[in-house]
């Protein structure tokens, strides 16, 4: 599994931030995992669900133990998400997804594409990725990654722009805080 460039830092545990800067399926999982709960228990999530399982976290690993093993992982206490059960599912889809799509290799989504217009359409088709979530991981790999290919910007939409307007934008505590009133500043404008 190639090692990124750039440490992230979505949770106070350097431990966690490594593994996520290391692991691309804990990054994927992270970011299917981040809402409804605090930004740094779903990053903390995937390095915890590979404890519970004995095992590194990859897609491979996942993909192949049936669903409700997942499930027991998610539901055990503390419980790993808000909605265990749904998020369990929704995990294992996308490692399903990144297994036989990607050959387990995540980054296979990102590695070598040249278009964004590709990229995107890579990411969206990820279980449990919507149209927002889909533009946060470009903006995401674009601005922490190095990941830049021709039309990135446009792809992302907002989450390019300079500011705090998601975990794209993290890079300690205080910018983590900074996404958290952006984000609840602009619900309260959509609501």
């Amino acid at each position: 599994m190639a090692t990124m460039t750039t440490s992230l830092a979505f949770t106070g545990d350097a431990t966690v931030n490594r593994y996520l800067s290391t692991n691309h399926v804990a990054l994927l999982v992270g970011l299917v995992l981040d809402q409804h709960v605090p930004t740094e228990r779903a990053y903390i999530a995937p390095r915890e669900l590979a404890r519970r399982l004995f095992t590194d976290l990859d897609a491979a690993t996942v993909a192949s133990l049936p669903v409700s093993e997942i499930e027991s992982c998610f539901r055990q206490p503390p419980a790993l998400h808000r909605y265990p059960g749904v998020m369990a599912r929704r995990v294992h889809r996308l490692c399903r997804h990144v297994r036989d799509r990607y050959d387990g290799d995540a980054a296979a989504l990102w590695t070598g594409v040249g278009d964004a217009s590709v990229l995107y359409d890579r990411i969206r088709a990820l279980p449990g990725f919507d149209e927002r979530l889909t533009r946060v991981l470009v903006a995401l790999l674009g601005k922490r990654l190095g990941v830049r290919p021709t039309g990135w910007e446009r792809v992302a939409g907002d989450y390019a722009l300079p500011g705090r307007r998601s975990v794209a934008d993290v890079v300690d505590r205080d910018t983590l805080q900074q996404v958290r009133t952006y984000t609840r500043a602009h619900a309260r404008i959509s609501a």
